[in-house]
């Protein structure tokens, strides 16, 4: 095992993507005969050494369940699970470790949030805000509460860019406006959305704000504070953690000001027939054994990331963006869709004449591994008149050869298009 997960790399100059790449196991095999090559990192990124030997050791020396337990092993669980809760504390950059929430990913975070405070304080007529952008994560948790308490949905559009129409949020933005929710980075457009206007207009007039940070935790810097943002999730397995575990940041006043989410063990103080009080937060939206072994490796993943730095990392995705969007551009009957100025590593495109899964296929065939379909944005689709596109998107471990590898397949399938 290399030093990677303990080496800090000063710039993208001594950015060591073969040593990096070396710490993820799964990439050193072949696919149909060819190397793999793996552009599926906005589904789900690949997970290097220190997470994986993580979840080894946790079962092998340490399982036991947490928190209430008198001896070794609970004593031993309980400190390495709630290290990870003080590693995403100074990972987002929160003022308070309880403001930190353990959840199953970004869908539950979304769903806790417009199930408890959204069905507390929403009324009829009253409005909240999704982009059309968004993942059906973060819209359909929205329909249901909106369709319970008789509120109503908007949209803010989005542009042929694949950017938010910022005219037209200032425009939806009233005093019936209660919730505003979107995602910081796009899953099938890569587009970084200036979550920071839109958090400090949605505050002006008094609504909360929630930001989905899926596809930006391993990618962009994010400070909650400096954002002021009143929620703020994400999942592990977006960076180089396992899956099944994700988290929600919340303002201390706004969480301790919300009911649970689930009733059960840990999120209750003290239960009789007459009634129950609930526990402190986090642990009030924390009910049921947890997710254990994947939590404290998740704290692997996250030192995974600081020792290489995020900035680092970022420097070599947007370079790899470039290349690649650079040399589909040039092949006939290819269309990208989503060119905001600013972006993640994500490249989604069509050929025109061949349906994108097909496109897959032909791709997987030559050990590409690339998402076709919707990519669970449905209404973004449908926007720009598409079924869906063929995504290719991009991690710490992807390098230029890869890429390489990825339009000459292009090339050639874009040659097979009437």
């Amino acid at each position: 095992m290399s030093d990677v997960g303990n080496k800090e790399f000063s710039g993208a100059a001594e950015y060591d993507v073969k040593s990096i790449k070396e710490e993820f196991p799964i990439l050193n095999q072949e696919v149909n005969g060819k190397p793999l090559v793996y552009f599926d990192n906005a589904a789900t990124n690949q997970k290097p050494n220190v997470v994986i030997e993580s979840l080894n050791e946790y079962y092998r020396l340490h399982n036991s369940n947490i928190h209430r337990g008198a001896h070794t092993l609970a004593d031993r669980s309980t400190i390495k699970y709630e290290d990870t809760r003080e590693a995403l504390r100074r990972f987002l950059n929160a003022g308070e470790v309880e403001e930190i929430i353990f959840t199953k990913g970004t869908t539950e975070s979304i769903n806790l949030v417009a199930s408890t405070l959204g069905n507390q304080i929403l009324n009829e007529g009253d409005e909240v805000i999704v982009t059309e952008l968004e993942h059906h994560s973060n819209i359909v948790p929205w329909q249901m509460v909106c369709e319970r308490k008789k509120a109503i949905l908007k949209v803010i559009p989005v542009l042929d860019s694949g950017e938010l129409d910022m005219d037209a949020y200032s425009e939806l933005l009233s005093d019936k406006t209660k919730f505003v929710s979107c995602n910081h980075a796009s899953n099938a457009l890569g587009t970084i959305n200036d979550i920071r206007t839109i958090i400090s207009k949605a505050h002006s007039i008094g609504a909360y704000v929630l930001i989905d940070g899926a596809q930006a935790t391993s990618h962009l810097e994010i400070d909650v504070v400096d954002l002021d943002v009143d929620f703020y999730a994400g999942s592990a397995h977006k960076m180089y953690g396992p899956t099944g575990v994700g988290f929600l940041y919340g303002k201390r006043a706004v969480l301790e000001s919300m009911p649970p989410y689930q009733g059960g063990g840990e999120m209750i103080r003290e239960v009789s027939f007459s009634g129950t009080t609930y526990n402190d937060i986090p642990f009030k939206f924390e009910a049921g054994t947890p997710n254990i072994g994947d939590v404290i490796a998740l704290k692997h993943a996250i030192e995974f990331i600081e020792n290489i730095g995020k900035s680092n990392i970022s420097k070599h995705e947007q370079s790899l963006l470039k290349y690649a969007t650079d040399k589909i551009s040039k092949i006939d009957k290819v269309r990208i869709i989503g060119t905001a100025k600013e972006k993640v590593g994500v490249l989604s495109f069509i050929i025109e004449g061949l349906h994108h899964f097909d496109i897959g296929m032909m791709l997987d065939s030559r050990g590409v591994a690339v998402r076709t379909g919707h990519h669970c944005t449905q209404p973004l689709m449908a926007r720009f008149g598409i079924e869906g596109t063929v995504r290719a998107s991009f991690a710490a471990y992807n390098t230029f050869e890869e890429i390489d590898t990825l339009i000459e397949g292009v090339e050639k399938i874009a040659k097979l298009a009437r």
